[in-house]
């Protein structure tokens, strides 16, 4: 398989929008509810748990499946593993800008990302949703849980694996983009502003 043509597949993977399907299987537009992204946590606010668990593993899905697919197909001369790494990255871009949705905003690539990191890293990663959960539960605060999860994972994967690794190199980028995309969290945080998990709001 010629690599642009992975690299394309592993985009429109992600780029498949689940929560605007959903949301439309219910007769809503999640783009106009909620916080207006078609991320999972949008779902669970409007949709409810069930519709967001299923909408959460189906974008977790389409970030570990090109991963765990593509790669081994490729020819090319580099390592299987650095193209896990490119095919991740191209499936998560795909979820935030998606094709199929003239390029326009998606959602903010957290569950896609986890997706890739759990075919990529599956013990870091398990460790890092943990973490996830419990703070979410504990706070009641789905970015808060993004944003500490943003910082472990390349925590454990630098002890894990090394600084020098690629995939801690990327986890890094990762991680400030994440931080990049929930900056309005991050204000209504500092101010005592952001909703809760299961209540009204952004997010």
């Amino acid at each position: 398989m010629h690599p642009g043509l992975a690299l394309a597949l592993a985009y429109a993977s992600g780029s498949i929008p689940f929560a605007l399907i959903a949301g439309r299987l219910h007769g809503v537009d999640l783009r106009t509810q909620g916080s207006g992204n078609l991320g999972a946590t949008n779902v669970f606010r409007v949709l409810g748990w069930k519709t967001g668990v299923t909408v959460f593993l189906a974008d977790a899905l389409k970030g570990a499946l090109p991963v765990l697919l593509l790669p081994s197909h490729i020819d090319s001369q580099r390592p299987v593993a650095v193209w896990g790494i490119l095919v991740g990255v191209a499936a998560i871009a795909g979820h935030v800008r998606p094709l199929f949705l003239g390029l326009r905003k998606g959602g903010k690539g957290v569950a896609t990302a986890a997706g890739v990191f759990f075919a990529l890293a599956p013990v870091p990663m398990l460790a890092t949703f943990a973490v996830f959960t419990a703070v979410v539960f504990a706070s009641g605060y789905v970015s808060l849980g993004s944003l500490t999860s943003a910082v472990l994972l390349p925590t454990l994967l630098a002890v894990t694996l090394g600084a020098g690794s690629p995939l801690f190199l990327v986890s890094v980028v990762i991680a400030a983009f994440v931080f990049w995309t929930h900056r309005g969290n991050i204000r209504r945080l500092r101010r005592g502003e952001e909703h809760r998990f299961g209540k009204g709001g952004a997010a």
